[in-house]
């Protein structure tokens, strides 16, 4: 692994393989790490696929721990989904690359249409795998920041720095945050959270919360800019509380030029997954 800086930001990044550009955004929602794409961090959306290794076979496959995930850095800051963006094009460009075939898993589908309406002429289609969306995954996001924001309260920052390394991400302790993980690798950081003013922390929470969690469908893109996308896409659909079939058939249906696989999970495997994604390539001629 290596790591470069992308907006002031440390960013640990892989590529593997060669061939035609794959842009990777991982599933795991705010622990979208490089670890998701291995057949142990990626067994429930994956199954036995090593999504990294395997994917670099056919593809030169960029993945990285985005922001505030993995062993990336964070700044504390209202994100939204241009910060993500910003970030994704920079990771290409950084990889030599000026356009690549997106694949984005679970809150990964999201930053894939949101990185698409903003950046069309890098795309050469989209793989939306698992896409988020339903009226849970909206309730778990507020529900997890409110969690969040109610542990701050009761214990203080330096309770997060001491929670944090015991779980990975906010998605797997809602009273982490989305900052918790950075304070783990990064002593300046940990100290700077530890000193920040509540308020002004809440007010981030918040907005965050706000600008990510806004909406039933998967909110990178809008359903207005989904219409206008005519960017080549395959759709293969999750079917649980936070990827909801609905979210899939939605999107499906506002995308001028999407396709959504007919299979549902338990359904799909390492092995067919893979065979999808690669018949897609071959439609676009990559």
């Amino acid at each position: 692994m290596a790591n470069t800086t992308i907006n002031g930001i440390k960013i640990n990044y892989e590529i593997v393989g060669k061939g035609t550009p794959l842009l990777m955004f991982a599933p795991g929602g705010f622990g979208s790490t490089i670890a998701r794409w291995t057949a142990a961090g990626g067994k429930r959306e994956w199954k036995e696929m090593d999504g990294l290794a395997t994917l670099g076979k056919h593809f030169k496959a960029i993945a990285y721990d985005r922001r505030e995930a993995g062993f990336s850095g964070g700044r504390i800051e209202p994100l939204t989904w241009d910060h993500y963006v910003l970030e994704a094009k920079a990771m290409l460009e950084h990889a030599g690359e000026k356009k690549a075939l997106i694949l984005g898993s679970c809150m990964g589908a999201a930053l894939a249409t949101a990185f698409a309406e903003r950046h069309p002429e890098m795309c050469l289609g989209l793989c939306l795998h698992w896409p988020v969306g339903g009226y849970r995954w909206l309730l778990k996001g507020q529900t997890y920041f409110q969690r969040h924001m109610d542990f701050v309260r009761a214990n203080g920052f330096a309770a997060v720095v001491k929670r944090a390394p015991e779980k990975r991400s906010f998605w797997e302790d809602a009273e982490i945050g989305p900052w918790g993980p950075p304070t783990v690798h990064d002593a300046e950081f940990a100290a700077a959270y530890v000193r920040q003013d509540m308020d002004r922390y809440f007010n981030i929470c918040e907005q965050t919360r706000d600008a990510l969690f806004n909406d039933t469908q998967f909110s990178g893109a809008g359903p207005a800019a989904l219409m206008k996308m005519d960017i080549p896409a395959l759709i293969l659909s999750g079917n649980d509380s936070s990827h909801a079939h609905s979210a899939s058939w939605a999107t499906k249906e506002l995308m001028p030029n999407a396709e959504l696989w007919d299979v549902l999970p338990p359904h799909q495997n390492g092995q067919n997954t893979l065979e999808q994604i690669l018949k897609f390539k071959f439609r676009l001629g990559l």
